[in-house]
């Protein structure tokens, strides 16, 4: 669906190290815009300047408003849609790092918890438009201006964490097998692998675990295996690597059984794919 207002600036030289912004953006959406079901391999933080939505995360759904900020961590299946009547101004921030997972448990900020309420609704706004500003300013020390942005928006949600987040519900043992399920997919994604293999390291049963797997997705584990890579192969599109390398990198070892699966699933093969895609190699977090 198309938003009414769309910016994006992306960091051209991200960082490998504790904390690395990879892009930031602004959106006012269309009344029930709709994003996902989706698995990322980066952190995104969405940040609620105004209006309503709704968060799906782990099976659970999210009212959110102004004020609200909501995590995706990489491997989880979520989704989130716009209000039908007050459609929802978000800012955002993909992000990575080896220590990003432990900076967010630290903020009790986890896959069963991924809300946050923030007091200072302007301050927020402002950090994140200063992030943002930043990288459009592609700047030889973009990384580290935005990177230190980052790092006081994750001080400001730890400010006043323990009074304000949103409580999460107990997680169900089987959603809690169906998670696990999902990253040992995401994990692998790239890997020759079966489901029978998933199947034995999770302790399972094939047609069982593939039961389960459908009444929590709604797909099947291979279609859903098949959507990480596709995901994950639109993304390597926007790198330097030919289609063949591409799909090795995804799991495919024919190319040619590669490019059909990927126009079956977005309309158009991985070359035209490309060449559409110049500007905004992150499209799925708008």
């Amino acid at each position: 669906m198309t938003l009414f207002h769309h910016n994006v600036a992306f960091n051209p030289h991200p960082g490998k190290g504790e904390l690395s912004v990879l892009f930031s953006g602004k959106a006012q959406t269309k009344p029930l815009h709709k994003v996902g079901p989706q698995v990322l391999d980066y952190y995104l933080v969405h940040y609620i300047v105004s209006g309503r939505g709704t968060f799906r995360c782990m099976g659970q759904d999210y009212q959110l408003k102004q004020g609200n900020s909501f995590f995706i961590f990489p491997g989880d299946l979520v989704s989130y849609a716009s209000d039908s009547e007050q459609p929802w101004c978000y800012r955002w921030i993909g992000f990575k790092g080896n220590r990003a997972d432990e900076y967010l448990h630290k903020l009790g900020i986890t896959q069963h918890h991924p809300v946050n309420v923030t007091k200072q609704h302007r301050k927020m706004n402002a950090l994140f438009h200063q992030l943002e500003h930043k990288l459009h300013d592609r700047q030889p020390h973009s990384d580290m201006q935005s990177e230190g942005y980052l790092r006081l928006i994750l001080a400001e949600y730890a400010q006043d964490l323990h009074e304000t987040s949103v409580p999460a519900k107990e997680v169900p043992a089987i959603q809690q097998q169906i998670e696990l399920a999902i990253r040992w997919l995401t994990l692998q994604h790239n890997q020759p692998i079966s489901i029978e293999q998933m199947a034995q390291s999770l302790g399972y049963h094939r047609t069982h675990l593939s039961k389960m797997f459908k009444q929590h997705t709604g797909m099947s584990p291979m279609n859903f295996l098949l959507k990480i890579r596709m995901e994950r192969a639109r993304l390597l599109l926007q790198e330097s690597l030919t289609v063949d390398q591409v799909a090795s990198s995804v799991g495919f070892a024919d190319a040619l059984y590669f490019s059909k699966q990927f126009k079956k699933w977005f309309g158009r093969s991985p070359s035209e794919y490309r060449q559409d895609q110049t500007t905004n190699p992150y499209d799925c977090s708008e």
